[in-house]
């Protein structure tokens, strides 16, 4: 069986996690990189040791590739992931779906058209070891129903950060800030820890880097969920350093608590700890080791026909949650592009 033709569309800070992961795979065999900057192209088709192309459509012109990995802007993703679905491409693309709601809603109308390719979306701290002993947990009741939980991502990010990327601190090309950069990783894991959500409440402002970004840098969200319980996420990234995300949730029967590990707090028994896969020597540490396992999992269905389970529909809405934040009074109602925000189910302003 032939090896999987694969290519790596951006060639941004997030790309290496992709090659090396595809670079793992015995049945995956990377053909190109793509990057409209001249030399980003050229540095990572020196370093993966492959050609590399200026857009998508050179791209499948030149090398059909069976799968996408999509790590460009945000405000890129609707575009190229359509072009590629179009193409017959599987396509693999970062979080988040896509920089505004209008342009999510497209990518999830390709995915569901009939016979289209398979899609998946990276939200790969669902795969943590930690996150999925906690997922387990509470699927079979083991604690009792939660009954609330509460979440902090406290990171630091400096001007340069933004500076070496401008599209990052303005809404045409991020979409947003903090949230929908950063946290959105642990939004989406309480809504998926806590069965969805039903309603938000929030606040977002510009704390420490007003004057080098347009978006936020710091912000809270109230999720209720269908059973009706809340959760908290308290973010910002005017922290002096990364400190590891924690989600706390408590239950009838006992608590949960992830931090670097998980912690099982049972009220009538011995906790126990589940310790969290380390990091890929050279990766940032608060990116974790679980890219590689997404990446496994979604290469593992090729050819299957069924979705993969992170799929555009899965991952919108982790996106909504944050646009009613923007949206919210206390958020950037008014901000460029807003309009392609309006359709949202959790959006109450």
């Amino acid at each position: 069986m032939r090896n999987l033709r694969t290519a790596v569309i951006g060639c941004g800070d997030i790309s290496p996690l992709h090659i090396d992961a595809i670079a793992q795979l015995p049945g995956a065999e990377l053909v190109a990189v793509c990057d409209t900057d001249p030399g980003r192209r050229a540095q990572a088709a020196q370093d993966a040791g492959v050609p590399g192309t200026a857009t998508l459509t050179e791209t499948l012109d030149r090398f059909s590739p069976d799968v996408v990995h999509l790590c460009t802007p945000h405000d890129q993703h609707a575009d190229l992931a359509i072009e590629a679905l179009a193409a017959g491409v599987e396509v693999l693309t970062e979080k988040p779906l896509a920089s505004t709601l209008e342009d999510a809603r497209r990518i999830v109308d390709a995915a569901a058209a009939p016979g289209a390719p398979r899609i998946g979306v990276c939200f790969q701290n669902r795969y943590n070891a930690t996150v999925q002993e906690a997922h387990r947990v509470l699927t079979i009741g083991e604690l009792g129903a939660p009954t609330g939980a509460a979440a902090t991502v406290a990171w630091h990010r400096t001007p340069d950060y933004y500076r070496a990327r401008p599209w990052r601190g303005t809404w045409a090309g991020s979409g947003g800030g903090l949230l929908i950069n950063q946290a959105i990783h642990t939004l989406d894991l309480l809504q998926w820890l806590l069965g969805g959500v039903s309603a938000v409440a929030g606040c977002a402002s510009t704390d420490v880097l007003g004057g080098t970004i347009e978006v936020e840098d710091t912000a809270t969200a109230t999720l209720t969920h269908p059973s009706g319980t809340h959760s908290v996420l308290l973010a910002t990234n005017g922290a002096p350093t990364n400190l590891p995300v924690r989600i706390d949730i408590v239950c009838e029967r006992g608590t949960l608590q992830i931090a670097r590990e998980l912690t099982v707090l049972p009220a009538d028994g011995e906790p126990r700890v589940v310790v969290e896969r380390a990091a890929p020597a050279g990766a940032r540490s608060y990116w974790g080791a679980s890219h590689t396992a997404l990446i496994s999992d979604f290469y593992a269905g090729h050819g299957s026909g069924e979705p993969f389970w992170i799929s555009p529909a899965e991952a919108l809405p982790a996106l909504q949650a944050l646009k009613a934040v923007y949206d919210s009074p206390r958020g950037f109602p008014d901000r460029p592009g807003a309009e392609l925000d309006r359709d949202n189910p959790l959006r109450d302003v």
